[in-house]
């Protein structure tokens, strides 16, 4: 963990360049040093099809859903949390000129009892 999963309106499709909107969330969530590197997992999603408030053709998403393991506390979730959302909303900035935009994240922590996970990438980037 953390597995960080955006999914987003299929009407940002070339207005959101998302590999590169993926790689700076990636940096904002290893900046905050709270996240091992080979834990991180950046994924995002197209929602081909959606109803979005007042159903303007406009209107576009971005929804963020952060899950992590359990130990950490609240209020490092938070910063982190702030740190991301901010980064977030700076690299989606030019979305906001208009008023058909909503963008949202939310952090849930997983149970570690009920998480199975192997991961070979630990090793190799520990070397490091």
């Amino acid at each position: 963990m953390p597995h960080f999963r955006i999914e987003y309106s299929a009407n940002l499709a070339g207005r959101v360049d998302m590999s590169a909107f993926c790689r700076a969330m990636k940096a904002a969530i290893v900046s905050t040093g709270l996240f091992e590197l080979g834990a991180v997992r950046v994924r995002a999603f197209c929602a081909d099809d959606y109803a979005v408030a007042d159903e303007l053709v406009e209107n576009a998403f971005i929804d963020i859903v952060f899950r992590v393991g359990q130990g950490r506390s609240q209020q490092d979730l938070k910063k982190a949390g702030d740190a991301i959302f901010a980064a977030a909303n700076d690299a989606l900035k030019p979305l906001f000129a208009t008023p058909h935009f909503a963008l949202s994240l939310s952090i849930e922590e997983i149970n570690g009892a009920l998480s199975w996970k192997n991961n070979a990438m630990h090793a190799r980037l520990r070397g490091k």
